[in-house]
């Protein structure tokens, strides 16, 4: 699949990441010149893709320049019949695994194994059960080959870490908001405490629902947290207050419009309140942002989140999330956009399964485990592996940049942008499709399938 040539391209690109992250222009709002000459940015939209539950290692072990591994650590563990520790093969599997893996904080710890990172057997299943060596596989790069095609054009970022070692919940808040934070040394974390049909993970969730608490210290509170809805600033206040457009596509969760269950922006009160909620800001199902892009409706800064066949979470029957990622893609790539668009495709936590890098400790239980990040752009650097340390504050750091919005002060304060993935200077690229077996069209025609892309309820 790779040249000669590629191979070099990476190797070459992985060697100067560090140079190139200090000497990439910081962009700027479009239109807008620094002081000092510097180059304007010919970006005007964001589209942040997002997908479900895997390690960087899952998915670009293998993959040539990558910081990954054929072989894990594991500690001896009795129960798991591991006589000794020391290292063992990872098992190449399948897209579509067989378990959903824990990947709540208290996994996370453990697996971390207070940074030696061989405590993945050790985690437990939700049966009580050990995870064993089920945790230590990597996915065959031929069922993700969109993946791997879009970082062979494009730049891959191979030191995303999440914002917490944690799941969902939190990493979609993350995502909009940079952080969970409700007091100076307490942050949200984990899943909120409603189970069943009727959950909600927002404002919307039913009376007594309860979250989980993490000190900055990282004390672990479980169920001490408040209801979740939510007064925290987020992206949405910057944009808002600089008139920059911006949009939220959702599917249709359990016959719900506006696919409340993985919908971030419901647990924010002064949206799900207010005029945005019903106004077009929140977008249902998320297949609407291919007729925003067809018809020359696409936000400054939108978020997509997939329906439930195409989500990559770990123990589902069917996974097209490569398939439903290069469909945004190929959209945009095909369009009048493509020289004015930056993609980022970002997975939101690690899904329980095995990384070998041991992430920083920052507080407020993170940095969590790395997640594998893509980004698209005709401005990208062609087969680029940004060394660079991301969280998710690089992306929102980005768009605040990009826009002068400010900053929310959360982890896009600390966080390195995701700058230094981009090449302004050199011009933009012309789109090369990505393949596909699966067309937009068949993401447009298909019934929605009203199920949680994340049902860890």
């Amino acid at each position: 699949m790779f040249s000669l040539r590629l191979l070099v391209t990476l190797a070459a690109a992985a060697g100067a990441a560090g140079c190139a992250a200090s000497s990439s222009a910081v962009p700027l709002s479009p239109g807008q010149y620094g002081a000092a000459g510097a180059l304007r940015s010919p970006i005007q939209h964001v589209v942040i893709v997002v997908q479900e539950n895997r390690t960087f290692n899952d998915f670009f072990a293998t993959y040539p320049g990558a910081d990954g591994t054929t072989t894990g650590k594991i500690a001896k563990n009795a129960a798991c019949g591991i006589a000794k520790s020391g290292t063992i093969a990872l098992t190449k599997s399948d897209l579509v695994t067989a378990h959903d893996l824990n990947h709540a904080y208290q996994g996370y710890r453990v697996a971390r194994h207070g940074g030696s990172m061989d405590g993945f057997d050790a985690v437990l299943f939700a049966d009580g059960q050990p995870e064993c060596k089920y945790p230590y596989q990597y996915t065959n790069p031929a069922q993700i080959a969109p993946y791997w095609d879009m970082a062979e054009q494009y730049a891959l970022a191979e030191h995303m870490f999440t914002t917490q070692g944690s799941s969902s919940f939190t990493a979609h808040q993350d995502l909009i908001a940079g952080g969970t934070a409700i007091e100076p040394n307490e942050a949200l974390i984990n899943l909120p405490s409603c189970s069943g049909t009727k959950c909600r993970w927002g404002c919307d969730a039913p009376k007594g629902t309860r979250t989980s608490l993490i000190t900055r210290n990282d004390i672990f509170k479980p169920g001490q947290g408040p209801f979740p809805c939510l007064s925290y600033a987020t992206m949405r206040d910057l944009l808002d207050a600089a008139g920059v457009t911006w949009r939220y596509y959702a599917p249709k969760v359990c016959c719900d419009a506006n696919g409340r269950l993985m919908s971030a922006f419901d647990a924010i009160k002064l949206v799900r309140d207010g005029p945005e909620w019903t106004d077009g800001h929140i977008s249902t199902p998320q297949t609407n942002i291919f007729g925003d892009i067809s018809g020359g409706g696409l936000p400054a800064v939108s978020w997509v989140v997939p329906d439930q066949p195409d989500s990559d979470h770990p123990g589902e029957s069917l996974d097209d999330g490569p398939q439903w990622v290069a469909s945004i893609v190929n959209a945009i790539g095909e369009s009048s956009y493509w020289n004015s668009t930056a993609i980022v495709v970002v997975w939101d936590d690690w899904g329980g399964l095995y990384d070998n890098l041991s992430p920083p400790q920052l507080g407020f239980g993170g940095l969590g485990f790395r997640v594998p990040a893509l980004v698209i752009s005709s401005y990208a650097k062609q087969g680029y592996i940004s060394q660079t340390q991301y969280e998710f504050g690089s992306i929102l750091k980005y768009v605040e940049k990009n826009w002068n919005l400010g900053s929310l002060g959360t982890s896009d304060a600390r966080a390195n942008s995701i700058a230094d993935c981009f090449d302004y200077a050199r011009g933009p690229r012309k789109f090369t499709p990505i393949p596909s077996s699966l067309s937009k069209s068949y993401f447009l025609h298909r019934k929605p399938s009203y199920l949680p892309i994340d049902d860890d309820l």
